[in-house]
Formats: C-alpha cells, sequence, structure tokens
C-alpha cells in the first residue's frame, strides 16, 4: 500500500497510517512541488492541494488509485465526474476552516472600509505629517448593510460577525436575487463556491449596480471576479474599495491590480490559522484512513462513488 501526498503537512500522515497499515510506504515531500515530479504508478492514496489539478490526465498515471484527499473545503481543481467514473473517492475539509476564512473576509472588509494599507503605507513613507481633520477618510460598519452571496458555514459565520458590529444582513445564492443585493448593500462579500453560474458574478454590468460608497471583498474563488472591471471601477471610484484574497490566475497576480487605488490584496490566507491548517490535514488523514480501510469517509464529495475494494 502506497500514499503520496503532494505538500508537507502540519500532521504526522506517515505514523497515522502505519498505525493502522504497518507494511505502508507513504512519501510526504517537504515542500509542495507540483504532482508533475510524482510516480503515481502505484500509489493507492494522493493527499494535495488546491494548487494541484486533479483531471484524466493525472488519473491514466495513477491506476491503482482509491482516494484524493483535497486539502481544501473547494474542489474546482479537481474533475470529479471523472474521479467518480473511475471509483475513486475525492474528500474535502468542510467546516474546520469556516471560522478562520471568516475573520479574514472581515479582516480584509476593515482594512478596506478604513483604508489600513494606504496608512500604513503613509506611515512607513517617513512623509506623514501628522493628524489631519481629512487624512484618509474611510467608511464607518456601523448601520451598514452586508450583503452575502453564498449563506454557507462561512457566509453565516460572517453574518454572526458582522450583526456584533451594527451590520444588517441580507443574502442570496447564485440563481437568486443577486443584483438586488449589490443593489442594497453597502459591502458585498462573496462566499460562493466556484461553478460555471459564479465564473465572473461580479462583472461590469453587477458593479455598475453597487453604490458609490460600496466595498466589494472576495475570499470565496478568484475567477468570481471579473478583474478588469474591477480595477475599472476602483480606478474611476465608482465604487469606494474593495479586498482580494484570491485571484483569477493565481499565483499569477495581473499587474493592474498591484496598482489599483483602494484595493487590498491578500495572498490566499483564508484557512492560513495554525489550528485550521492543522485540522485540515487530519480530515485528509481521516478520509485516507477510512477508504483504505473500506469505509465511506464522513467528508466524501462524490457520494454517488462506487468505490473500489
Amino acid at each position: 500500500m502506497r500514499v503520496v501526498s503532494t505538500s508537507s503537512l502540519p500532521i504526522d500522515l506517515a505514523a497515522q497510517v502505519r498505525a493502522r497499515f504497518p507494511a505502508a510506504r507513504v512519501e510526504v515531500p517537504e515542500q509542495w512541488g507540483g504532482l508533475a515530479r510524482l510516480d503515481l504508478s502505484d500509489a493507492d492514496a494522493l493527499v494535495c492541494l488546491l494548487l494541484d489539478r486533479i483531471d484524466a490526465s493525472v488519473l491514466a498515471r495513477a491506476p491503482r488509485l482509491r482516494v484524493v484527499a483535497n486539502c481544501a473545503v473547494g474542489y474546482d481543481n479537481v474533475d470529479m465526474a471523472a474521479l467518480t467514473a473511475a471509483g475513486i473517492a475525492l474528500t474535502n475539509t468542510p467546516d474546520v476552516l469556516t471560522e478562520a476564512t471568516a475573520e479574514l473576509a472581515f479582516a480584509l472588509m476593515m482594512a478596506a472600509a478604513r483604508r489600513l494599507p494606504e496608512g500604513e503605507a503613509l506611515v512607513r513613507s517617513g512623509q506623514w505629517e501628522g493628524w489631519r481633520l481629512d487624512q484618509l477618510l474611510g467608511v464607518q460598519l456601523l448601520g451598514k448593510t452586508l450583503g452575502i452571496i453564498g449563506m454557507g458555514r462561512i457566509g453565516q459565520a460572517v453574518a454572526r460577525r458582522a450583526r456584533g458590529f451594527g451590520m444588517h444582513v441580507i443574502h442570496a445564492d447564485a440563481g437568486e436575487d443577486v443584483d438586488g443585493v449589490f443593489a442594497r448593500a453597502d459591502v458585498v462579500s462573496l462566499h460562493c463556491p466556484l461553478t460555471p453560474a459564479t465564473r465572473h458574478l461580479v462583472d461590469a454590468r453587477r458593479l455598475g449596480l453597487m453604490k458609490p460608497t460600496a466595498i466589494l471583498v472576495n475570499t470565496a474563488r478568484g475567477a468570481c471576479v471579473d478583474e478588469g472591471p474591477l480595477v475599472e471601477a476602483l480606478t474611476a471610484g465608482r465604487i469606494f474599495a474593495a479586498a482580494l484574497d484570491v485571484f483569477e490566475r493565481e499565483p499569477e497576480i495581473d499587474a493592474r491590480l498591484k496598482t489599483c487605488p483602494r484595493l487590498v490584496l491578500a495572498p490566499h490566507i483564508g484557512s492560513a490559522t495554525t489550528e485550521a491548517r492543522t485540522q485540515m490535514a487530519q480530515l485528509c488523514a481521516d478520509g485516507v484512513l477510512a477508504v483504505l480501510s473500506g469505509q465511506r469517509p464522513g467528508n466524501l464529495v462524490n457520494t454517488e462513488v462506487v468505490l473500489r475494494g
């Protein structure tokens, strides 16, 4: 039995697997290096990251594969239909990153509203001349309306925080009255999965519905936002600010985003707490151990799959 991970993990995967299967071979690299360098010819289980594209070409290299444990709650990097057809289980990491991602979404909202990156840059530049009445005026969140697109676990966690700040909360899921949320909200925060319906959900038309004092926050998936129209809206002052933790072609960043005014940028760190990442890795291990033991894991994504024996 052979278990392969594409990246180092904050848990001892080898010890856990060998405790159940003493003769198992477990390979965990010191850092992520991608799938291309890995020999998957006799791999029974694969632990992968959102960076790893799992498609038919990968499966062709892994004829013995029984489970793919994706260390993320989203799985748009995986061809689920191909896995299901091949009898390969797909697991993800729900719940454990909810609070960490909600915290970051709210932090980005506050940073954009209060123009914190501009303020820090001013202080670091040595050009700050002291307090001014009209210096870096931002937007107060108390009494404002937060519009959440995607009221799942993370969206609900953000809503709880917003109510604690005295904000009103409205929401919609893809296919519902998304336009109404964009038109009414003072802050729009995205928490939807990336699907054909949500790709470029935030486009020039919807940006045009937003108030000139409104803020956009995206901690979902980069391709949910059409980045060109967002840059244009911010540059023209048609919306107040935006904050992005995810990007359409990451790790490549559109050069226009780096110079765009009132845009807060973060390097996809929504789940980047020690607690969340450790629990995510543990869910991957749990999924691998369950499938290799002939059980259906609780975090099975493709529930219709007929597992290999």
